[in-house]
């Protein structure tokens, strides 16, 4: 997508990859239009958390089917609106719609849909909201790390906050430690800031992580010492 400024709906409710989101977030450090944007669409995506499921009346399918046949389509709009216009009015009429279902305090599913048609979490929100998710916490010159390890899933995220970035031509690599093994590569990290990182490999049954500054696209095993060390706990 070439217009940058219809990256806020995806941003507010964190569906954009690492890049698109660096991108985004770099453009709404000068963009006031964006951030009032994103922070509205927050709010809304909120109200989503109030509503409640309802069975549909027993006919509505065919109701609906039956009426687009009667429906006379518009005639083609001749005004030419900008992007950022275009944008603005489907984003308050989204807003409406949530609004509207948040009043009557029912959200209304097609009768046709399937579970497949729910929004599904990401994979880092799978791991953050799991029931025996478990966290171990890190600081670091004023930084902070914070492993996330689910067990059943055998998942873990990497949290940070205010991490400075790696030095110019290296990365931040993410390791797990498994006994008898070592230091196993999961994944890069090639900025700093604030970061939510899916780890690569077999948390469960590793001992411990850790992050290491290496040259630009990795390395095999840790050339330096780590930054950071993160042992988990036994239970």
């Amino acid at each position: 997508m070439s217009d940058i400024h219809a990256l806020s709906g995806a941003y507010a409710v964190d569906a954009l990859d690492d890049l698109e989101r660096a991108r985004f977030e770099r453009h709404i450090a000068e963009c006031a239009e964006c951030r009032a944007e994103v922070e509205s669409l927050r709010h809304t995506a909120g109200l989503l958390a109030e509503t409640t499921a309802a069975a549909p009346p027993p006919g509505l399918r065919e109701r609906v089917l039956a009426d687009i046949a009667t429906v006379r389509p518009l005639p083609p709009e001749v005004e030419t609106m900008t992007a950022p216009r275009r944008r603005r009015l489907v984003l308050l009429a989204a807003a409406a719609a949530v609004i509207a279902a948040v009043g009557v305090g029912v959200g209304v599913t097609q009768p046709w849909s399937d579970d497949s048609s729910q929004t599904q979490l990401t994979a880092v929100d799978r791991v953050l909201r799991a029931p025996d998710a478990e966290r171990y916490t890190q600081t670091l010159d004023g930084a902070e790390a914070t492993l996330v390890r689910s067990p059943s899933l055998n998942k873990a995220v990497l949290l940070t906050r205010d991490m400075a970035p790696p030095p110019e031509g290296k990365v931040y690599e993410l390791w797990l430690d498994h006994e008898g093994i070592g230091m196993v590569p999961a994944g890069l990290m090639d900025r700093g800031g604030e970061q939510r990182i899916l780890l690569e490999g077999d948390p469960a049954t590793a001992t411990g992580a850790g992050i290491t500054v290496e040259p630009a696209g990795g390395s095999e095993e840790p050339t330096l010492p780590p930054v950071t060390l993160i042992p988990f706990e036994k239970a």
